[in-house]
């Protein structure tokens, strides 16, 4: 399966979107590297940082360790971009 940045994005949002990782509801950072073949993991944790930066993550810092979700605020976006890349859509 061939990954270029925009799929790796939206895989990204599609897990926590389908997971309904959302505002107040955390997962791990580090979960965001499943799925994905281990000589990408450089380059999804890099992808998931410019997601914080563009605003579709959010972090939270904890003792247990850094947390993320979903903007709440910029839901319509990321599942616009989700549908557009990915091809699915959510109801």
């Amino acid at each position: 399966m061939e990954f270029n940045d925009d799929k790796v994005k939206a895989t990204i949002l599609y897990h926590l979107r389908r997971k309904r990782i959302i505002g107040g509801k955390h997962t791990s950072f580090d979960t965001l590297r499943r799925g994905f073949p281990i000589h990408l993991g450089k380059d999804v944790r890099k992808i998931a940082e410019a997601l914080v930066k563009k605003g579709y993550i959010i972090k939270k810092s904890t003792n247990y360790g850094l947390q993320i979700s979903l903007n709440k605020e910029k839901i319509n976006e990321i599942e616009d971009f989700i549908k557009e890349v990915l091809g699915y859509d959510f109801l």
